[in-house]
């Protein structure tokens, strides 16, 4: 569904493990990661458009998660003018998002990512609650701040300005590591990425 405004209406996903981690996917086919995420159908609340992106996406049921919040309003992204299909109707200038923080409540084996023909991603790994807002990509971030430190509250007993404002530093810190050596890679920031292995994604 597209507003008059041209905002996609969609839902975001934070999903966390039990020691405070979050679900950061790879994107199929490509070094590109992100949360879950994806557009409410009509007739369709956010709440049933997240779960049906949840099996779709991550291969979770309701059943294996619990909703710890929301937040309170849409968050709001412009896609840059390269990805805007201008001959398309209604035209998309972006995307509008409720964002959902869950709690993983079962065994992270019933994640999988080909529960459908087309996946969206290939690869994901648990990472740090505030590694994304520096990775993800750059028209994405400020709803990436907004919703985390949001929702933070939520899933943390301590004060979070603290951890965002170091979040902070340590992005600007390699933001600017980067300048001085472009050839530095991308660090990891949690476990060891688990996803779809190489020839099931040829096949594909």
């Amino acid at each position: 569904m597209i507003d008059a405004d041209g905002f996609r209406s969609n839902v975001g996903i934070i999903l966390s493990n039990q020691q405070g981690g979050v679900f950061w996917a790879r994107r199929f086919g490509q070094d590109s990661w992100q949360f879950p995420q994806g557009g409410i159908q009509s007739g369709e609340s956010p709440e049933q458009a997240m779960y049906r992106e949840l099996k779709e996406e991550v291969g979770l049921e309701q059943e294996h998660v619990s909703i710890l919040g929301c937040s309170k309003g849409w968050l709001r992204y412009r896609l840059p003018k390269r990805l805007v299909r201008r001959d398309s109707r209604p035209v998309c200038v972006g995307q509008k998002q409720k964002w959902f923080l869950l709690s993983l409540t079962s065994d992270e084996k019933h994640v999988e990512l080909d529960t459908t023909s087309h996946p969206e991603f290939d690869g994901w790994q648990w990472v740090t609650y505030w590694y994304p807002l520096r990775e993800v990509v750059s028209f994405k971030r400020d709803v990436y701040r907004r919703a985390l430190g949001e929702l933070a509250p939520l899933l943390f007993d301590r004060h979070v300005d603290q951890a965002f404002n170091e979040a902070e530093r340590r992005y600007a810190e390699k933001k600017a590591n980067r300048r001085r050596d472009p050839a530095r890679g991308q660090s990891s920031g949690g476990s060891g990425a688990k996803g779809l292995n190489h020839e099931a994604r040829k096949r594909r």
